[in-house]
């Protein structure tokens, strides 16, 4: 393996989303996809970039009642049915196995000036854990709860998928800063 993207998702927005990452991703690497509670822990050692992507939730990543009222709202069962990002990201250890890192979310394109991010949120603990930042931390847009994506995300995402495998190389390992 060289790419991993873990994935949370309710309505199945975030998963599109990461569907697309990956296919942009593959022309430059291996790519493997995950939803979160099928992520591994502890990261493979083969592992040259990680991408975790979680929809916002209540201005950040979810918890366990804003996913509990997302089950409430949903018609088919949530894609995500179990732990989400941030409780799978409180599992890894600091310092292990160090890599390049991306965090993207979904999040209400409208109105813009509605603050909160997962990923910023998703960020902010994968450098606490060491890892680098390989991108900043990515939005794609919904348009309402349940979604459909906004027009042009699944693009978008594709397009930065692309991007990440060209400026982050299948093998090429950085070291952290101290």
């Amino acid at each position: 393996m060289t790419a991993l993207i873990i994935y949370e998702s309710m309505f199945g927005n975030t998963r599109r989303i990461a569907e697309a990452i990956a296919d942009g991703l593959a022309p430059h690497q291996r790519v493997e996809l995950r939803e979160v509670g099928q992520a591994p822990i502890p990261l493979p050692a083969d592992l040259d970039l990680l991408i975790i992507g979680a929809p916002t939730h209540a201005l950040g990543m979810s918890r366990p009642n804003t996913r509990q009222s997302a089950a409430q709202q949903a018609t088919a069962g949530l894609v995500s049915a179990g732990i989400g990002v941030r409780e799978w990201l409180d599992r890894l250890l600091p310092g292990s196995h160090l890599v390049p890192a991306a965090a993207f979310d979904t999040k209400f394109g409208k109105p813009s000036w509605l603050p909160g991010s997962a990923a910023r949120g998703i960020a902010k603990r994968l450098k606490r854990l060491g890892h680098l930042r390989a991108a900043m931390p990515k939005s794609f847009y919904v348009t309402a709860t349940k979604g459909p994506l906004a027009e042009g995300e699944l693009t978008r995402a594709r397009e930065w998928g692309d991007l990440l495998g060209q400026t982050h190389p299948a093998g090429h390992y950085f070291t952290p800063l101290g």
